[in-house]
């Protein structure tokens, strides 16, 4: 029996990241999964029968036959404009796996789609809703760090990606870039605001992929905080911290499995959150999207954010072409335009 009060999800794409959200609507109370899609039936049918789902072989035949309130989109990249537009004309409202898209062009199509239907499309950056991140951004915020002069990032780790879609420049995009690399720059815009230039540099390629597969990044934001940012699939820099900020007056850390700041004038470091939690992350994401529908809630990942982030990873791929600093150029995306306007930061 589904429960009234909970706002009705389908699910379109049943692999590896499918199971975090079917595991994060276990333990929500705002939102139930009802509907899964996946051409391979018996990918959908196994996440539909452990949430007593119905399983569905397209999305195109979901969302004629269920009456949802929105969808999470989880497909590869090269699919989500057109799945998304489809989905919007529905009049469902769209949660998109990141990357958004491999080109702002699509993103845009794909907002434009959105608002001539008049629902919420949005891009999955579930590290914006981890508990750590978020209380680290209010420790920066609150200024006990001083002036931020730099930001790092490190998702490193040895994965065999020679039969990964992820790898395929075709489905993904590119490489480690495109793929790690979305959530790197969304985190930097998160906390300190848009990226202004960035250059990329190519690692040796040890998996003999058609693409990337280890890119260290340099970034500078409008307001002058510094990134550096370290992105691989060959190598595991077996660093505790993911995320390392740091002030003129103190340093925060948040790691996989503890977060801690210490200011300048502290003799010790104080410990204030337990470290990346997968489940909870993916839970918040949901729960944000469904208060957003209902009108409860902002949404934490805006438009705006959204299309930034594809934005930046395109200006990384010309760095990265063309071996010198790249600017970024800047859309602002306000609703009822039908268009963002373009302005490149200096």
């Amino acid at each position: 029996m589904i429960a009234t009060n909970k706002m009705r999800f389908g699910l379109v794409g049943a692999g590896g990241i499918a199971q975090a959200y079917a595991q994060a609507f276990r333990e929500t109370s705002l939102a139930q999964l009802v509907a899964v899609s996946d051409v391979r039936a018996d990918a959908a049918e196994a996440i539909a029968q452990s949430l007593n789902a119905k399983a569905y072989p397209t999305h195109t035949q979901m969302v004629e036959e269920h009456q949802l309130d929105a969808v999470i989109v989880c497909t590869p990249p090269v699919s989500h404009p057109d799945i998304c537009c489809e989905l919007v004309s529905h009049g469902v409202n769209v949660l998109c796996e990141k990357p958004l898209a491999i080109t702002s062009t699509s993103a845009r199509r794909m907002f434009e789609a959105a608002e001539s239907n008049g629902v919420k499309l949005t891009m999955a950056s579930k590290f914006r809703y981890a508990e750590d991140v978020v209380r680290a951004k209010s420790l920066v915020s609150s200024g006990i760090l001083g002036d931020i002069i730099l930001f790092e990032n490190v998702f490193t780790s040895r994965v065999d990606m020679s039969n990964r879609w992820n790898s395929k420049q075709a489905i993904g995009g590119g490489g480690v870039l495109i793929d790690n690399g979305t959530h790197s720059v969304d985190i930097m815009r998160y906390f300190f605001g848009p990226v202004a230039e960035l250059q990329v540099i190519e690692g040796k390629r040890v998996q003999n992929l058609e693409v990337e597969d280890t890119v260290r990044m340099f970034v500078k934001t409008n307001g002058g905080v510094m990134g550096s940012i370290d992105l691989s699939w060959s190598m595991n820099k077996e660093q505790p911290a993911f995320l390392s900020i740091y002030g003129s007056q103190g340093t925060v850390l948040v790691g996989w499995k503890e977060s801690k700041y210490r200011r300048s004038s502290d003799a010790d470091w104080i410990v204030f959150g337990k470290g990346y939690n997968k489940f909870q992350a993916f839970r918040g994401q949901i729960e944000n999207f469904a208060r957003a529908i209902r009108g409860e809630d902002k949404l934490l990942v805006s438009p705006e954010d959204a299309l930034a982030s594809v934005e930046v990873i395109e200006a990384a791929y010309e760095s990265l072409r063309h071996s010198q600093w790249q600017p970024v150029a800047q859309d602002t995306w306000q609703p009822g335009t039908r268009q963002a306007a373009a302005v490149v930061a200096n």
